[in-house]
C-alpha cells in the first residue's frame, strides 16, 4: 500500500470513528451541524475539490459532482430538520472505500520498466594503453574495438574480429538454445557472452543498437495501450445531469404550476423536500460500492487461483478477448532443453548416453549439460582424456581408450564419418566411436504438460483465433504449432518484428474484440505493452515481462489463461447484474419519491438494502470454480 492509499485509509477510519461517536453524543441545532461537518470534510474534501475544478473546467457532470450534489442535498434535508447528516457522511465514506479498493487493485507497484530491463548494458570495455577501461556505451564511436568477456552483456552491435564463443540470445529471441559465434560474424547487443573473450568492432552507435531499440519499443508502446474508461464516469455523464435537472424541475415546476394554473398555494417546502429526497435517493451508493468491489473480488478470486490481475480495467478488456497470440519458448514450452530421444544407436541407449556425457564432461555448453543431466549418474573423469572442443561443431575425447566424437553434422563431415540424417525436430548430437557412426541423440525444448489442453480450453471459452510468434526456426515452430493446435505461426522473429506483427493484427481485428499476448521473456516486454492485454509467465518469466504485463500467471501454467478469461467474464456478468438491479430499484424509488410516496427514511432504507444485496452479489466473484 503506497502513501496515498495509507492516507486515504487513515481518513476513512477517522471519519468512521467520528461518525459513530457523534451518533452517541446528545447534540442538537447548529452545534450538531458543525460537529457533523468535520467528518464530512475529512472524508470528502478531495471530492468537493474535484467537483469544483470540474465546474471551472466546464466538465460539470461527473461522478464527483454527483456525490457532492447528493450529499449536500442530504445535509440540506438535515438542516430542515427532516433528515440526518449521517447519510451525507456515509455516502462519502462508502464512496471513498470503493475508490480505495479500486486504487489498491490498479496501483500494484509498477516501477519504471526501463529500470528492470536486464539487457541494458552498464558499460563497454575499451582497450586503452594495454589496459581495459570501462566506458559508458553512449561514448563508444562506430568502428571502435571493444572487448566482451565471458558473462558480460554485449553492449553494442558489431562484428567479431577476434575469438569465438557461445552466446545466450534468449534476451532477444526468447529461445534458450545458445548460438555459436566465430570471427567475422555479426553480433547484436543484448546477448550474453558465455564462454570465451570476444573482440568486437562496433558497427552502430549505442542509440541505434538492438538493445536500445528494444528499450525504445517498450517505452513508446505504452502510449498506444488501450484502456477502458471507468464505468462510473461513463454512467455519471448521463445519470448526473438527468438526476440534477430532474430534482430542480421537481422543486420548481409543481409549485409554479399550482400557483399559475390552479391558483393554489405554491407549497414550496413540500416540493423542495421532495426534490432533496429525490437527490438522496439518486445517490448511486449501491453502484459506487458494488462495481469496484465486484472487480476487486474478481481480482481476489483470480489471485487465489494463481492469476495476478493488475487492475479492474484489465478484467474488462480480458472478457472481450477473441484473439490470443503466444510466444513459444517458456510460454507453451518449458524453455529447458532435454534429451528427447536416441536413434540408430549401435549400443544400448544408456551406454551411448554415458559416452556422450563423458565426452561432454568438461563443457559448460547447455547442450552438454542436458546430456549429463539425462545420464543422471556420477561421472568418472579418470576415464576421459584429451578432450578437445571444436568451435561450432562439438567435442572429441578419448574415453576408456576409445576415440569418441559428439557433435553436429559438421563434426561428422570433418572426421569423414558417414552419419544418418534425423527427421526429428531439435538439436541433433551425432556420436562416433573409434571412427564409426554410433547413433545420434535428439535434444529439444519440450512442451509444457497442459499446453495442448490449454489451447483446447481457450477454444471452449470462445477464442476465435490463436497465433504463435517465435524467434525459433520455421521447421521447429511449425511442428510445435501443429501439435498444439495453434491456428497460425510466424517464426524467426526479433522483438521489433513481433511488435510490427501485433500492430498489423490490431489494425485488422474488429474494434469491439481485444487481442491478448502471452509471453515470458525480456524480448516480449514491448509486445506485452502494445497488445490490448498482456499476459506474462510469473514463475520463470523475466522481471521486465512481469512488469510490462497486465496479467501474470504465477505458476507459468498456460491452462490458467482460459481460467482468467472465465473469471473476467463472470466478474463482468456480476457487474451487469448489479447495474440492472441497482438502477431498476433506484428508478422505482425516484418515481415514488417524486410523487411523495417514498419518504426520506424509506429512500435511505431502499438505498442501503440495494447496496447490501449488490455487495453480497459482488462477493460471488471471489469464488472461482476449478477448470
Amino acid at each position: 500500500m503506497n502513501k496515498k492509499q495509507k492516507k486515504m485509509l487513515t481518513r476513512i477510519l477517522i471519519a468512521a470513528v467520528m461518525m459513530v461517536v457523534l451518533e452517541l453524543l446528545p447534540t442538537t441545532g447548529i452545534l450538531r451541524f458543525v460537529l457533523y461537518m468535520i467528518p464530512y470534510l475529512v472524508i470528502g474534501y478531495d471530492i468537493l475539490r474535484k467537483a469544483f475544478r470540474g465546474i471551472l473546467n466546464r466538465r460539470i457532470f461527473d461522478e464527483n459532482f454527483l456525490m457532492v450534489v447528493a450529499t449536500l442535498g442530504a445535509i440540506a434535508v438535515g438542516l430542515a430538520g427532516t433528515g440526518d447528516y449521517t447519510e451525507a457522511i456515509a455516502v462519502m465514506l462508502f464512496y471513498q472505500i470503493g475508490e480505495l479498493f479500486q486504487s489498491y487493485a490498479v496501483g500494484k507497484s509498477r516501477k519504471n520498466i526501463s529500470e528492470l530491463m536486464d539487457i541494458r548494458p552498464d558499460y563497454a570495455n575499451v582497450e586503452q594503453e594495454g589496459e581495459l577501461v570501462r566506458v559508458d556505451p553512449d561514448e563508444v564511436a562506430v568502428g571502435t574495438e571493444i572487448i566482451v568477456q565471458p558473462g558480460e552483456k554485449v553492449p553494442i552491435d558489431g562484428i567479431v574480429v577476434d575469438g569465438y564463443s557461445t552466446l545466450n540470445t534468449s534476451a532477444l529471441t526468447g529461445e534458450s538454445l545458445p548460438r555459436e559465434i566465430v570471427e567475422g560474424e555479426e553480433i547484436i547487443s543484448g546477448c550474453i557472452n558465455m564462454t570465451r573473450v570476444l573482440r568486437v568492432k562496433t558497427t552502430k552507435e549505442f542509440g541505434e543498437s538492438t538493445v536500445s531499440k528494444i528499450l525504445e519499443l517498450v517505452e513508446n508502446s505504452t502510449s498506444h495501450k488501450s484502456r477502458s474508461e471507468a464505468f462510473i464516469t461513463k454512467f455519471a455523464k448521463y445519470y448526473t445531469p438527468v438526476v440534477c435537472y430532474g430534482a430542480l424541475a421537481l422543486a420548481l415546476l409543481p409549485p409554479l404550476a399550482r400557483m399559475l394554473f390552479f391558483g393554489l398555494p405554491a407549497d414550496w417546502g413540500t416540493w423542495v423536500y421532495r426534490a432533496l429526497t429525490f437527490l438522496v435517493i439518486s445517490c448511486p451508493c449501491a453502484l459506487v460500492i458494488s462495481i469496484p468491489l465486484s472487480f476487486f473480488a474478481g481480482i481476489g478470486g483470480a489471485s487465489n487461483a494463481g492469476i495476478l490481475i493488475k487492475g479492474s480495467n484489465y478484467l474488462e478488456t480480458l472478457a472481450k478477448t477473441k484473439l490470443i497470440v503466444f510466444d513459444k519458448t517458456g510460454t507453451l514450452t518449458k524453455g529447458v532443453f532435454e534429451v528427447n530421444g536416441i536413434h540408430h544407436s549401435e549400443l544400448e541407449n544408456q551406454k551411448l548416453l554415458e559416452y556422450a556425457a563423458l565426452a561432454e564432461s568438461a563443457s559448460s555448453h547447455p547442450i552438454s549439460k542436458s546430456i549429463r543431466r539425462a545420464y543422471g549418474q556420477e561421472l568418472d573423469h579418470s576415464r576421459v582424456r584429451d578432450i578437445e572442443e571444436i568451435s561450432g561443431s562439438g567435442v572429441t575425447a578419448v574415453v576408456d581408450g576409445m576415440s569418441v566424437a559428439a557433435g553436429n553434422d559438421k563434426l561428422m563431415k570433418k572426421l569423414n564419418v558417414p552419419y544418418i540424417e534425423c527427421r526429428s525436430i531439435g538439436t541433433i548430437v551425432h556420436m562416433a566411436i573409434d571412427g564409426k557412426y554410433a547413433g545420434h541423440i535428439v535434444i529439444s525444448d519440450i512442451e509444457k504438460p497442459h499446453a495442448v489442453e490449454a489451447v483446447a480450453e481457450l477454444r471452449k471459452t470462445g477464442i476465435e483465433r490463436t497465433v504463435m510468434l517465435t524467434g525459433d526456426k520455421q521447421r521447429v515452430a511449425e511442428q510445435v504449432a501443429a501439435h498444439l493446435g495453434i491456428d497460425q505461426v510466424f517464426s524467426e522473429m526479433l522483438p521489433a518484428d513481433k511488435v510490427e506483427k501485433i500492430e498489423e493484427m490490431l489494425a485488422k481485428k474488429p474494434e469491439n474484440q481485444k487481442l491478448a499476448f502471452v509471453g515470458d521473456g525480456i524480448n516480449d516486454a514491448p509486445v506485452l505493452r502494445r497488445a490490448d492485454i498482456g499476459i506474462a509467465m510469473g514463475a520463470m518469466g523475466s522481471d521486465a515481462a512481469i512488469e510490462a504485463a497486465d496479467i501474470v500467471l504465477m505458476d507459468d501454467e498456460p491452462l490458467k489463461i482460459a481460467k482468467a478469461i472465465r473469471i473476467s467474464r463472470k466478474c463482468l456478468r456480476i457487474v451487469h447484474e448489479n447495474i440492472v438491479f441497482a438502477l431498476g430499484v433506484k428508478i422505482l424509488c425516484l418515481i415514488l419519491g417524486a410523487f411523495g410516496i417514498a419518504n426520506m427514511w424509506l429512500a435511505i432504507f431502499a438505498d442501503v438494502g440495494v447496496m447490501i444485496l449488490a455487495v453480497l452479489n459482488a462477493i460471488r466473484a471471489l469464488f472461482v470454480k476449478k477448470l
